[in-house]
């Protein structure tokens, strides 16, 4: 069987960073992925995913990832559900895997403050989807 989920685009907020009484890191945040094509008044819609990380990725994700990020994400679809005021409300997050680097900081920070800069470092784009990262 196959669950595999790409993504690019860029985060809609900081992930949230939080750890379970083990100690464990979660991250969440949402990325909007642009649609391949234009709705009826001639623009591109966008998409936003939930996204969800653990162990040393999730701290990754929280420290080097900020609001406006452009990054890659590798991941499996996760599904769940929880009662709401009798209501069942069902879930479907994509767990991450594997993060990509797609601008380098400079980019990231000037498009933010609105500025455009199309000039990547040489090392970029970082794969870190390891979780025997050093840091």
């Amino acid at each position: 069987m196959m669950n595999s989920v790409n993504l690019t685009g860029r985060l809609t907020s900081d992930p949230e960073l939080r750890y379970s009484a083990s100690g464990t890191a979660f991250a969440n945040s949402t990325i909007a992925v642009q649609r391949n094509f234009k709705n009826q008044q001639g623009e591109y819609e966008s998409d936003f995913i939930r996204l969800t990380a653990s162990g040393k990725r999730a701290e990754t994700f929280a420290n080097y990832f900020h609001k406006g990020s452009l990054l890659g994400i590798s991941g499996e679809i996760r599904t769940g559900s929880y009662e709401k005021n009798g209501q069942k409300v069902y879930t479907t997050d994509v767990n991450v895997n594997q993060l990509t680097f797609l601008e380098s900081k400079s980019s990231n920070q000037n498009s933010q403050s609105g500025q455009q800069n199309s000039q990547y470092s040489k090392n970029d784009p970082i794969d870190i989807g390891s979780d025997d990262l050093p840091f």
